[in-house]
């Protein structure tokens, strides 16, 4: 059963920093990319980061130069790293994969349960 927890959010001032981690189960790893996904009060949920098989990263523009997707496959988990934060970076945010049990099957997307950020002063 593929699972994905959040966790690492909160509150914090414009300026200041969060990570987020999301540490994953049920699947191998390794072979999938994942992604962070933000959904704020009254808006569709936005894709943010992407992070590939092969550790290649992809941003919206609206967080470029100011977060970081990582993951470490020997601890089954992706990063969020966040600086500089903005009050328009407040949303849930969510981890997010899509996987296949086999080579024949379509695959299925997953996610998180999410976790709050909050930037205010």
């Amino acid at each position: 059963q593929v699972r994905l927890l959040e966790s690492g959010g909160g509150s914090a001032q414009p300026g200041g920093s969060l990570r987020l981690s999301c540490v994953a189960s049920g699947f191998t790893f390794g072979i999938y990319g994942l992604d962070w996904y933000r959904q704020a009060p009254g808006k569709a949920r936005e894709l943010v980061a992407t992070v590939s098989r092969d550790m290649t990263t992809t941003y919206v523009d609206s967080v470029k130069g100011r977060f970081t997707i990582s993951r470490d496959n020997a601890k089954n988990t992706v990063y969020l790293q966040m600086n500089s934060l903005e009050p328009e970076d407040t949303a849930v945010y969510y981890c997010h994969t899509e996987t296949r049990p086999n080579v024949l099957a379509k695959l299925r997307s997953y996610w998180g349960q999410g976790t709050q950020v909050t930037v205010s002063s």
